[in-house]
């Protein structure tokens, strides 16, 4: 009997260790902003300094760098939308919020946004947002907290301080000026939908690119590296979504784990334009 009661609390203090192990790591993770350790997760890695999301994110945070290339625009411009969008929505695409503001950057259509369907559209209310930066006077060279302010005159002017650092690091590998810095990791990726893909970055950069159908999987052709290395990660950023099994920019390479963070192959500046997408059969 004395065995059995001792096997029975052994067991219940290592059920209480998981339990508390578990609380601390969620709340840890909800503390950070970041996916818990073990779930799918994507990472932007620049001059040392890493961001991490999760897909819904990594799917927001490419269409927002996307939209800026698509209107010509430096990648400062993705910095200061990625630094309200975390502020605004943690870049979720929010169907609620303050009186009634939605969406990735809680524009309110009573404001003169758009209608509430055009402003949970990400593509239209980044859109949106760009055209109302490029009004901002020196939105190029100001303070970015300060130019996240002028578009959206917050109640908490101070507030959008504490994402700068994030969002820059994420722009940057999402509009290709740092190469081979993005990545993702996904447990289980949809089936190969290579017409998916081709979509969404048809409708992401529009006329930056060109996307060609091969037995593989896509092959997207674009006017300079940069715009190379921007397909490249935002593809990856959707590569649970719509099955993309490995990117190949030049002679480096990436291909999908669903174990852990897949890492480039090279991670050497390449001049190459071309972006090699495959998708595996499922």
């Amino acid at each position: 009997m004395t065995t059995v009661r001792a096997l029975w609390w052994s067991l219940a203090a290592i059920a209480v260790a998981i339990a508390v192990f578990v609380g601390a790591t969620s709340l840890w993770s909800s503390f950070q902003h970041e996916p818990l350790p073990l779930a799918d997760r994507c990472t932007a890695t620049v001059n040392g300094n890493t961001a991490t999301i999760d897909p819904e994110q990594a799917r927001n945070a490419a269409i927002i760098a996307g939209v800026s290339i698509k209107r010509g625009l430096k990648p400062r411009a993705a910095s200061i939308a990625l630094t309200t969008a975390f502020q605004e929505s943690d870049i979720r695409n929010l169907d609620y919020g303050h009186s009634d503001s939605l969406g990735l950057f809680q524009q309110r259509p009573s404001q003169g946004w758009g209608t509430p369907e055009q402003v949970m559209d990400p593509w239209y209310s980044s859109t949106a947002f760009y055209k109302a930066l490029v009004k901002v006077k020196k939105w190029d060279t100001r303070d970015l907290n300060d130019v996240a302010q002028a578009v959206q005159r917050s109640a908490y002017p101070e507030a959008y301080r504490k994402h700068v650092d994030r969002a820059r690091t994420l722009a940057s590998s999402l509009t290709g000026e740092t190469p081979a810095s993005f990545s993702c990791v996904i447990n289980d990726p949809a089936a190969a939908d290579p017409e998916g893909m081709k979509s969404f970055l048809t409708k992401t950069l529009g006329k930056k690119i060109t996307v060609a159908s091969t037995p593989d999987g896509l092959v997207v052709a674009t006017k300079n590296p940069q715009d190379a290395w921007a397909v490249a990660h935002q593809a990856i950023a959707v590569s649970g979504e719509y099955g993309l099994s490995s990117v190949r920019v030049g002679d480096a390479t990436w291909t999908l784990s669903t174990y852990q963070l897949a890492t480039w192959s090279s991670a050497a500046p390449s001049s190459a334009t071309e972006v090699q997408l495959s998708f595996a059969a499922r």
